[in-house]
């Protein structure tokens, strides 16, 4: 969750540096992933469960940017644990 909202912060240092328009970041609803496994491994005696859970965070962040400041967002270093998707249009 911090790095998300390091990279977050690092893109709107980019936006004030440049003076290009940005909106957001919004967040979006978190998306739960939970997987059940059973404990025993022999599959033989009480059925009990143990629950495994990812959760996924995700940000949208609207940029009306030129060529220098989408440079300038590209060069940002980003963590393994975020996942960052540009969409031009």
């Amino acid at each position: 969750m911090d790095d998300i909202k390091n990279v977050c912060r690092q893109i709107e240092e980019v936006c004030k540096q440049t003076g290009i328009k940005k909106y957001g970041p919004i967040p979006l609803p978190t998306k739960r992933l939970v997987v059940p496994v059973r404990k025993s491994p022999c599959g033989e005696g009480t059925s009990t469960w143990a629950k495994y859970e990812m959760r996924l965070h995700k940000r949208l962040i609207d940029i009306i940017a030129g060529e220098r400041s989408m440079h300038l967002i590209m060069k940002i270093q980003i963590p393994e644990t975020v996942l960052v998707e540009i969409e031009l249009m």
